[in-house]
């Protein structure tokens, strides 16, 4: 029988032996056949499609399980991107380009994909630098897990004066006289960054859906074809989900998405989880879009936040009881769940709840799995193993990194995360990039960090403007036991 579509000419990655052909044959939508030039080229027929790839290289469509493209889509257009940026300079010049040219009463957002150590420089834009190149427009620059650069016109668009009380979990950073500088600190967590971010303008629904398309675009563009959506702060469901709901039914969704349920209120998130059993389940869509499971956030008394700049946080004592009524919840319903844990000591206290709620209700045949795991040990990852869980890890080291190494050592950074002895324990890993309020959503970046552990910044050990340790290969301090 003749094939719908033959690609030739080309260096096509197969994922088994060999690792690579020149030729692929394409029936009903799936690979029918690879080999040679030669080989596949003999099952053209009158109506096939014959594609010359020119000797490019081709691979598998890229599968990100752990990233937040559904919140991502709705804010892409924006935002101003410093990816892959070489120098404080030319970011700078990209911020004044981009304030010149956003209509009021928009910000110049520049959230995720950068870190100070990429640049040339090896430090963040001052205040005066980022009031200089607008001075009238709003900028919110988001810097990593740890702090927000505000210029004055966007101080006055949220309204932060003297007598604006630091939140809980948060600093607003003030000079001698007690007026707000523009620096806003996470301590011990980024609710401050995050809620002054959502305080900002939104896009109209036609323009969210006009920023979900290109962002989706954007992810096919660096070969994504699917991605597992983690939920996150301030994505509410079902609300916000409208729009890429929209895309999909359109038939105008690019990516594959599987979608996280992640409850948003502190003590609430029982209530939630209860309320969605009845609106959902998991798997409920299609191959192309569908309901996941629960989480990345199960509850908020679990949730150990990843700044590395700050001392690692503890739990609240009742962390057990309000995880173990929600892990009992989703078992007795068979909703798969995935939970964040940045640290060893919050994965150690999570594990003691799943092996307590296992004893009654048996996790067999339900998929969990932990997201992060930076600071995992050879044991919690024995337990994760009998009790069929999984982990999925993320390059959050590639832009952090430094700041780690700093706080507790290169030879913990050298296991930080342990992927080779989740691999060799026999736990499924997945692999992602948490994009886009920290990581950029370029999956090579990912994959880079996972073969050789070198940082964005190229993985010498510096912290701000002083070295922290000797210029040692990235190699050393991040390759893989």
């Amino acid at each position: 029988m003749a094939v719908d579509t033959i690609l030739h000419n080309a260096k096509i990655a197969t994922n088994g032996v060999p690792s690579f052909v020149e030729a692929i044959a394409i029936t009903a939508g799936k690979i029918s056949a690879g080999g040679t030039n030669e080989e596949i080229l003999q099952l053209r027929g009158p109506g096939t499609e014959v594609i010359d790839g020119n000797r490019r290289t081709v691979i598998p469509g890229l599968n990100d399980s752990h990233m937040h493209p559904i919140r991502g889509g709705l804010n892409y257009n924006m935002e101003l991107r410093w990816d892959g940026v070489p120098s404080l300079a030319d970011a700078l010049r990209m911020l004044k380009e981009q304030a010149a040219r956003t209509p009021a009463p928009q910000w110049v957002r520049v959230v995720g994909g950068w870190t100070e150590f990429q640049f040339a420089e090896r430090r963040m834009p001052t205040l005066d630098e980022i009031n200089a190149v607008s001075p009238d427009t709003p900028v919110f620059v988001l810097h990593l897990y740890d702090r927000a650069l505000l210029n004055r016109a966007a101080l006055r668009a949220v309204g932060y004066t003297k007598d604006t009380p630091d939140p809980p979990a948060g600093e607003i950073q003030r000079d001698k006289r007690g007026n707000p500088t523009g620096i806003l600190i996470a301590k011990p967590n980024a609710y401050i960054l995050y809620s002054t971010l959502f305080n900002g303008p939104k896009l109209s629904r036609p323009d969210q859906l006009n920023s979900s398309r290109l962002f989706f675009r954007e992810l096919n563009r660096f070969g994504i074809t699917s991605a597992v959506d983690a939920g996150g702060g301030f994505q509410n469901y079902p609300d916000d989900y409208e729009v890429v709901n929209e895309l999909h039914q359109k038939g105008e969704l690019s990516v594959r998405l599987a979608y996280n349920l992640y409850p948003q209120k502190a003590k609430q998130e029982l209530p939630d989880f209860e309320r969605w059993t009845k609106m959902t389940k998991p798997g409920e869509g299609d191959d192309f879009y569908r309901v996941n499971g629960a989480g990345e956030m199960l509850v908020a008394s679990a949730a150990d936040f990843e700044d590395m700049l700050q001392p690692r946080p503890d739990m609240a004592p009742v962390m057990e009881s309000e995880l173990k009524a929600v892990v009992q919840y989703l078992a007795e319903n068979r909703w798969p769940f995935r939970m964040h844990a940045t640290y060893n000591e919050t994965i150690s206290r999570a594990l003691d709840v799943y092996e307590e709620v296992n004893r009654e209700i048996p996790f067999e045949g339900l998929h969990w799995f932990f997201d992060h795991c930076e600071t995992i040990t050879d044991r919690n990852i024995e337990r994760i193993k009998a009790l069929g869980g999984g982990i999925a890890v993320q390059n959050r080291m590639a832009f952090q990194g430094e700041y780690f190494v700093e706080r507790y050592g290169a030879k913990q950074a050298k296991r930080t995360p342990p992927i080779r002895r989740m691999l060799e324990m026999g736990v499924p890993v997945g692999a992602g990039t948490d994009a886009t309020r920290v990581s950029s959503y370029n999956p090579f970046l990912s994959l880079y960090w996972l073969v050789t552990g070198k940082t964005v910044g190229g993985g010498e050990l510096i912290s701000g403007r002083k070295p922290v340790r000797p210029r040692e290969s990235a190699r050393a301090v991040y390759g893989r036991e």
